[in-house]
C-alpha cells in the first residue's frame, strides 16, 4: 500500500474529487499560483486553471461569502484558509450564514461547502496564530467539524466532506502536513461521525483528535514499558460525535483520560467528558482526567511554548493519576 504524506493525501482528495465533479472549485488566498501556503493545492492550478482555482485577496470574509453564495445556487466550493486563526475574521459568514441558510429557508437552500485550512499550534507563531478553535465551531449546530490526524483520514474525510450537502468545518493539523500513513490507491470515503481506535488496550482508554492523537500513541509506548496497556481512540469527527466508539472503549477499560490541545475552559474535552460519564457512570473506576494546554496565549519562546501545550510526560502523569498509581 503506497506510503504518502498528510499533505499529499489532501491534494490527492481535492484532485480526485475536482475530477468527479465539475461544480467543485477551491478558492483562498495563495491557492493557486503559490501552489498553497504549506502547498496543499499544488498542481492544482495548472491541472484545472483559474477558473476552479481562485487566489483571493486578503479578505476572508469576503471570499467566504462568496463561498457560500455559490454553495446556495449549486457549486461545491472548497475555502481554505490560510490558517484557522484567521477564520474568525470570517466567523459571521461561517456561524450566521453557511450554518443557518439551511434551516432558515425552510430547506430550500442546502449549502455543500468545506471550510479548511490548518489548525492550532504550530512552532513559535505566537498567540495570534496558536489557537485551537475546534470547539467554537463544534458548538454551533448546522456545521459539521472534521479534524484528521492521518493521511490516511485526511483523505478519506476531506472527500466525504467535500461531497456533503452541509457545511463543514476541516481542520488540518498544522504540524502534521509532513506525516506519513499508508493510503490505498483510488476511492476512499470515511464516515462523518465515525471514530477510530488507533491502538488497541484494556486498562485505560486515551481519546484525542489531530495532533494529540500522536501524542497520545507516544504516551500510551511509553506506558507499555511499565506494563500499561492504553487505547487510544482518535475522534476524527467532533461533530457529529461517536460516542458510541468512545463510550464503548471506556466501558471496557474502565478509566478515560482526554487529550486536546485547547484551552481547559470550555474545550471541546469537556463535552467529552459529560457524554463519557452519562454512558458510563457504572463502568467507571476513576474520575476522567483532562489533559489540556495552559490556559494562557501562546508564548512565542520554544521552551514556553512546549510548557504550555500537553506533551508526552503530561498524559502519562493523567494515566497514572486515573489508575491511582501516583
Amino acid at each position: 500500500m503506497p506510503v504518502i504524506s498528510y499533505r499529499e493525501a489532501l491534494n490527492q482528495a481535492m484532485r480526485e474529487e475536482m475530477e468527479r465533479d465539475p461544480d467543485v472549485f477551491i478558492m483562498g488566498e495563495e491557492v493557486g499560483h503559490y501552489n498553497g501556503a504549506y502547498k496543499v493545492t499544488q498542481g492544482l492550478l495548472q491541472r484545472f486553471s483559474e477558473r476552479r482555482v481562485v487566489d483571493a485577496p486578503i479578505a476572508e470574509m469576503g471570499f467566504a461569502g462568496i463561498g457560500v453564495g455559490a454553495a446556495m445556487v449549486g457549486l461545491r466550493p472548497i475555502i481554505e484558509f490560510m490558517t484557522f486563526n484567521f477564520s474568525l475574521v470570517a466567523i459571521d459568514q461561517i456561524i450566521n450564514n453557511a450554518a443557518k441558510i439551511y434551516q432558515m429557508s425552510g430547506g430550500q437552500y442546502h449549502v455543500p461547502i468545506v471550510f479548511r485550512g490548518p489548525g492550532g499550534p504550530a512552532v513559535q507563531v505566537a498567540s495570534q496564530h496558536s489557537q485551537a478553535l475546534e470547539s467554537f465551531y463544534a458548538h454551533v449546530p448546522g456545521l459539521k467539524v472534521a479534524m484528521p490526524s492521518t493521511a490516511l483520514d485526511a483523505k478519506g474525510l476531506l472527500k466525504t466532506a467535500i461531497r456533503d450537502d452541509n457545511p463543514v468545518v476541516f481542520i488540518e493539523g498544522e504540524t502534521l502536513y509532513n506525516t506519513t500513513w499508508e493510503v490505498p490507491e483510488g476511492e476512499l470515503l470515511i464516515p462523518l461521525g465515525q471514530a477510530d481506535v488507533k491502538r488497541t488496550g484494556n486498562d485505560i482508554t486515551l481519546i484525542a483528535w489531530s495532533k494529540m492523537v500522536w501524542t497520545c500513541l507516544d504516551a500510551a509506548r511509553a506506558l507499555a514499558d511499565d506494563g500499561i496497556d492504553c487505547e487510544v481512540v482518535d475522534i476524527r469527527s467532533l461533530r457529529p460525535l461517536d460516542v458510541d466508539t468512545l463510550a464503548g472503549s471506556v466501558r471496557k477499560t474502565g478509566r478515560c483520560v482526554i487529550v486536546e490541545i485547547g484551552w481547559p475552559v470550555a474545550g471541546f474535552g469537556a463535552e467529552v467528558a459529560y457524554q463519557i460519564q452519562r454512558q458510563c457512570m457504572d463502568s467507571l473506576d476513576a474520575p476522567i482526567e483532562r489533559v489540556t494546554s495552559d490556559d494562557v496565549p501562546m508564548p512565542y519562546a520554544k521552551n514556553l511554548e512546549d510548557e504550555v501545550q500537553p506533551q508526552v510526560k503530561d498524559v502519562v502523569a493523567a494515566v497514572r493519576r486515573a489508575l491511582y498509581l501516583d
